[in-house]
């Protein structure tokens, strides 16, 4: 069933180990998550939250040895947060693109995503950009999504609505003021497979990765993230995570496993060649 809930803080209880080498040491980290994204992120009926990205944020405070402080909030709003300094990163997955590089960086990919939109399972086949023309696509406002498919809106002829959340652009699919959703490829497969009215449509494929992503001005903490980053891909974290949540395997050469020379996206602005490596703590 699909709803929205109130934005709620979570604060991830993790070790405390020695101090970062961040000039805040001992100072807890600030992200934020949405909050009805899964399988990435989703509110507990017992409180708190549940999900893929905030097991991978309690790993990385673990590595860290720093707490990580998780707020829940529409995805419109993480950017924001961020770049008004009430938050230090955002732990949301998000895909890193030339047009994001121009005021943010990013680290390096901890997952590969594609386009896809999602439909009735009883409606009609949609296979291609072309079966979706003239017809009206949701989307969660702010999403690369939304960006990339009113890109798309003069060829294609579609009708773009956007919405607060990707559970509220789907549940327009199931109430019918939409044709189908489009989001990440990750959250389709989840979504059908939790609920038998929707299924998997056409998928658009990117090449694209989701990243964390940080300040321009914060170099040195998008530097320190990623090497924890690096140390739990090195350990099969990541992967461990990924299986939990996705009923998969990730392949040794996805973004999931593969450790990336250098720090950031490197086909994006903001990437560093020159980085050290992390010392990992033993798992």
């Amino acid at each position: 069933m699909l709803f929205h809930k109130k934005s709620v803080t979570l604060a991830l209880a993790v070790c405390a180990f020695a101090a970062s080498a961040l000039g805040q040491s001992g100072q807890p980290l600030r992200t934020a998550v949405d909050p009805i994204a899964a399988p990435f992120a989703m509110t507990k009926l017992s409180g708190g939250l549940e999900g893929f990205s905030i097991d991978l944020l309690e790993a990385l405070g673990k590595e860290l040895g720093r707490k990580i402080e998780v707020s829940a909030m529409q995805y419109s709003g993480v950017f924001p947060a961020m770049q008004a300094g009430n938050i230090d990163f955002v732990g949301a997955p998000v895909t890193a693109t030339p047009l994001r590089a121009q005021s943010m960086i990013f680290s390096e990919g901890f997952l590969n995503t594609d386009h896809q939109f999602i439909s009735k399972a009883d409606g009609p086949t949609f296979d291609s950009l072309e079966s979706l023309r003239g017809k009206i696509i949701s989307v969660n406002k702010g999403a690369t999504y939304d960006a990339w498919s009113r890109e798309q809106a003069p060829k294609t002829g579609w009708i773009v609505e956007s919405y607060g959340t990707t559970n509220d652009a789907i549940a327009a699919v199931l109430a019918g003021r939409s044709t189908a959703a489009l989001t990440n490829s990750t959250e389709v497969a989840w979504a059908s497979k939790k609920n038998p009215r929707l299924k998997p449509a056409y998928r658009h494929t990117t090449g694209d990765v989701f990243s964390l992503a940080f300040r321009k001005d914060s170099t040195a903490l998008r530097d320190e993230v990623e090497g924890a980053l690096e140390c739990l891909k090195a350990r099969g974290e990541v992967a461990a995570i990924y299986t939990k949540w996705f009923d998969a395997v990730a392949t040794p050469t996805s973004a999931v496993n593969a450790v990336q020379p250098g720090a950031g996206v490197p086909t994006l602005p903001g990437y560093s060649a020159q980085f050290a490596k992390r010392e990992c703590k033993k798992g």
